[in-house]
């Protein structure tokens, strides 16, 4: 017996908001806190259009 795949959506929350606190930090490290948000921000919405497209050709929809 196979067991089906799991149609449960994946969530890439945590890789944005992970994304924008590391970018807050290096961009106070470097003297730019706005401009590593920004960098952060952009960084982390990537990452969840990846991880949004990966779901939707693992699921089939």
């Amino acid at each position: 017996m196979t067991k089906s795949p799991s149609k449960t959506p994946v969530a890439g929350g945590f890789l944005l908001a992970l994304s924008l606190i590391v970018g807050v930090f290096v961009g106070i490290a470097r003297g730019e806190a706005s401009f590593g948000f920004v960098i952060g921000l952009a960084v982390g919405v990537a990452l969840l259009a990846g991880v949004w497209l990966v779901d939707r050709i693992r699921v089939g929809r």
